[in-house]
């Protein structure tokens, strides 16, 4: 039960209405009867490129331990590119929707018929079908309590303040941790429905909304792509009692409330949690009176595994707050150059200790790779990381958010780290300069807002301006605003 698979299984709850130990199984079967995908495996690391489904627990289990990254399907073709060669992959877990995005020369492993069978694809086309539907099931005795192996389990690209995402470097004991805290936290049980409504490539969504309700047996119901009505309709009529998401995927929900009458009818659901952006407490306010549950925010980070602070079940939801430390978290706020700890009350850097956080970055061996990759990352110091936020601790233990102190800010929950963008358009012929920056917009938190000066070589349009991006950031990277100047 040292892997994070095996432990999601061994509660038997179901994904989608598949029993989680059915879809395990068939990711140990794919690898027992695919040898060549095996040999593209052997020392190196593998790929999840999917959408919220069942497949993502299957690729999980059928990457053996290893580390896999987990590729944001929102992704460009130019940053699965980078991702994948930065950490040695050798073959992709994917559906053929997707699968455009990989470079031709990568082995991939198409999963649109999974459980009941796999495409094991090899550079040059030819494909090599996978039954996984006739294997012997799986043996879940074990230890349910083991902590979880300190090796690599999950890699997320993120902290891109350099302008390079850096791989961080999640372990099986760091996200079984999480997990285990989340159950606790969250208090979930075996009857609950939970609608999953992010990406499993973001850990917010894998620990929370995927491995914590399948620990205790209970139902996860997916939504590859959201939409604020579907979701509401899901709620009502699937009995759902629990549902994780991002600010704006709260606000976009409570607008469709808002055309349906204004008030949700569910009384099954029981919990809302909310993390991933700064949350109002005007959209708190306005949720509960639409629902009657309260939004409970969180707190977190990759770096974290990912969830550090949560308003608890189990304590008073205080609004324009993050809550309490996770259990087994520890939190200190302290001064982001000489580290000493801050009086209570005091504005400083929210640092994160224990065992969810991260083992560094991919690459960080090598002296010249950790300079590099400590730069432009976040930092730990004895045993603290900083995570680049500012917060105050009040009285009574909970934290405030205070702002950023990294270059960095949120689109639909997502990172966007101007100084990535400002790379990209700077290397496009014709452009001298590059300034990105955020535009307020409540309903996704932040627009993002290009400003580019011409060296006088050649001319460049708004048009041209965009499908430079489309080609090579991901969808919420992409420019809602381009003002080009002349040399």
């Amino acid at each position: 039960m040292d892997l994070l698979a095996l432990r999601a299984a061994a509660g038997r709850g179901s994904i989608d209405g598949i029993p989680a130990p059915a879809l395990v199984s068939a990711g140990f079967t794919l690898l027992q009867r695919c040898v060549p995908l095996v040999r593209a495996l052997a020392g190196r690391r593998a790929a999840i490129l999917l959408p919220s489904s069942p497949q993502f627990l299957l690729a999980l289990a059928a990457s053996d331990g290893r580390g896999a990254v987990l590729v944001n399907p929102l992704a460009a073709a130019a940053e699965v590119e980078h991702q994948l060669q930065d950490a040695n992959v050798g073959a992709v877990f994917t559906l053929r929707a997707l699968a455009g995005k990989i470079p031709e020369h990568m082995p991939r492993v198409l999963l649109d018929e999974a459980p009941r069978r796999a495409v094991y694809r090899v550079p040059g086309g030819d494909e090599l079908e996978i039954d996984l539907g006739s294997h012997f099931g799986l043996d879940l005795e074990g230890d349910a309590d083991a902590p979880g192996r300190d090796e690599e389990c999950a890699i997320v690209y993120t902290s891109a303040m350099a302008g390079t995402p850096l791989g961080a470097v999640l372990t099986h004991r760091n996200l079984i941790t999480n997990a285990r805290q989340t159950v606790q936290a969250a208090e979930n049980v075996p009857h609950d429905h939970l609608l999953a409504v992010l990406p499993f490539s973001h850990l917010f969504g894998l620990t929370v909304s995927l491995i914590a309700p399948m620990m205790v047996g209970a139902r996860v119901t997916t939504m590859p792509r959201f939409n604020p009505i579907a979701a509401v309709d899901a709620i009502e009529r699937e009995g759902i009692t629990e549902i994780v998401g991002v600010p704006a995927v709260f606000a976009a929900m409570l607008a469709a409330i808002a055309r349906r009458g204004g008030k949700l009818n569910a009384p099954q659901l029981r919990l809302c949690i909310c993390g991933g952006a700064p949350l109002s407490v005007a959209l708190q306010e306005q949720w509960e009176a639409a629902t009657g549950v309260p939004l409970r925010q969180g707190y977190g980070l990759t770096e974290a595994s990912p969830v550090a602070l949560f308003n608890r079940v189990n304590a008073e939801n205080v609004n324009g707050t993050l809550g309490l430390p996770f259990p087994g978290v520890r939190i200190s706020i302290r001064d982001s150059a000489t580290g000493a700890e801050c009086p209570q009350g005091t504005v400083g850097e929210i640092c994160v200790a224990g065992d969810t956080v991260f083992r560094g970055y991919v690459n960080e061996s090598g002296a010249a790779s950790t300079a590099r990759a400590r730069s432009a990352g976040l930092p730990t110091r004895d045993g603290w990381l900083y995570t680049g936020d500012a917060g105050l601790m009040r009285p009574d233990g909970r934290v405030e958010f205070r702002g950023l102190i990294k270059p960095m800010f949120t689109r639909n929950g997502f990172n966007v780290y101007p100084r990535e963008i400002e790379q990209v358009i700077g290397r496009m012929p014709g452009v001298r300069s590059v300034r990105v920056s955020p535009i307020a917009e409540p309903s996704r938190e932040n627009d993002i807002q290009v400003a580019i000066t011409l060296d006088g070589s050649r001319t460049i349009t708004e048009a041209d301006v965009k499908a430079w991006c489309e080609s090579r950031l991901a969808q919420y990277k992409q420019p809602s605003q381009i003002l080009i100047t002349a040399s």
